[in-house]
């Protein structure tokens, strides 16, 4: 089956509701970094101003920030970057009535059959995911031409041989715009190339090798003393693995720190501010998003993600958002967000990407 995006179809601004709405209340910012009173903070959803008797709809927006109208158009901008002066829409209401229109059902999404009772309504374990692994194929194939597809990922698969392989192969075929992750992602990925390990484990067998705990430790220190990624590749002969296919795709990756990296790796954000900017800059561009084990950095990109993309030439699609973890708890968070773009499975990385690779034919 081909895959088709949903049609947006925007609210009919000609409704009484709309025309007789007020226009929405500007205030200036009275300090950086600060809003003013009854600020309206930003969802995931399409939001609509209403500036000068037009509505004007967000066009880059992010959960939890503010609505700023510059140069005709409405900003969504982050709590620390606003300045002093910065006109912030105020209000509290979505329903048009203070001049702001948040709109959850543009995409039209068809609902299930609701019953009072009925098994396994939730995403657990127990959950058949193969319809799920259909859709996803098909929207990737659809996104290789059309879209900007960008994977979160935790270290879980670098761990495993099959999975590193399988998901050098979609980077290789086109599948992968972008990558977002932590020190330990690149870390193990560059230590199971350099010394076919991961954390001291063989990546194929899983046996340990002796004094395999120094191994993570050893890589970090080898990049560190050529400086960079790109040159310990070079200079190692680094031939496989998830880093070296991105660097020799071009395909661009982010590597937020944390306070408990070892190292770090030279290219792994060590301000957490810089790291969500660089976050976000691939975010900005992203038409579907996959997590893959790693809560925090999930979470992280789950609150930047709107449901949503304004493309160039003004049409408003469907941004996908897929959550990937063993762990149940993880994915119903991110599938609390809602229905419209948050899809959860519930399995272990590997073969999730593994089963990846095969579904798009890439053996």
């Amino acid at each position: 089956m081909a895959f088709k995006l949903r049609e947006y179809t925007p609210p009919d601004f000609r409704e009484k509701r709309f025309e007789e709405a007020p226009d929405a209340v500007l205030e200036e910012a009275p300090k950086d970094a600060v809003a003013p009173e009854r600020y309206h903070a930003m969802s995931i959803y399409p939001e609509y101003f209403k500036i000068g008797g037009r509505w004007l709809l967000a066009e880059d927006s992010r959960m939890d920030c503010v609505p700023v109208y510059e140069n005709g158009r409405i900003i969504v901008r982050e709590f620390r970057l606003l300045k002093e002066g910065d006109l912030v829409v105020t209000g509290r209401t979505e329903d048009a009535s203070e001049g702001i229109f948040v709109y959850p059902d543009g995409f039209r999404e068809e609902e299930g059959i609701r019953q009072t009772f009925a098994f396994r309504q939730g995403r657990s374990r127990e959950t058949a995911f193969s319809r799920d692994y259909d859709e996803l194929y098909e929207l990737l194939k659809y996104e290789r031409e059309h879209g900007y597809v960008v994977w979160v990922m935790g270290p879980a698969f670098a761990f495993d041989h099959d999975a590193r392989k399988a998901f050098s192969r979609i980077i290789e075929a086109g599948y992968a715009d972008a990558i977002m992750a932590g020190n330990a992602l690149a870390t193990h990925d560059l230590e199971g190339a350099y010394l076919h390990t991961a954390l001291g484990q063989n990546i194929y067998t899983q046996e340990n090798v002796p004094n395999g705990h120094y191994n993570h430790l050893d890589t970090i220190n080898r990049v560190k003393y050529y400086g960079s990624i790109p040159e310990f590749i070079r200079r190692e002969h680094i031939d496989n693995g998830i880093i070296y296919t991105c660097e020799k795709c071009h395909v661009p990756y982010v590597l937020a720190g944390s306070i408990r990296d070892d190292g770090p790796l030279p290219p792994v954000y060590g301000n957490v501010y810089e790291a969500q900017d660089a976050m976000r800059a691939q975010v900005r561009k992203a038409t579907t998003v996959i997590c893959m084990a790693t809560m925090l950095h999930t979470i992280a990109t789950g609150n930047m993600t709107p449901s949503y993309r304004v493309l160039a030439d003004g049409s408003v699609r469907q941004v996908y958002f897929y959550c990937v973890d063993i762990s149940e708890f993880t994915v119903n968070k991110l599938t609390d967000r809602g229905s419209l773009s948050a899809h959860g499975i519930v399995t272990n990385a590997q073969d999730f990407v593994v089963n990846v690779a095969k579904g798009l034919g890439l053996e």
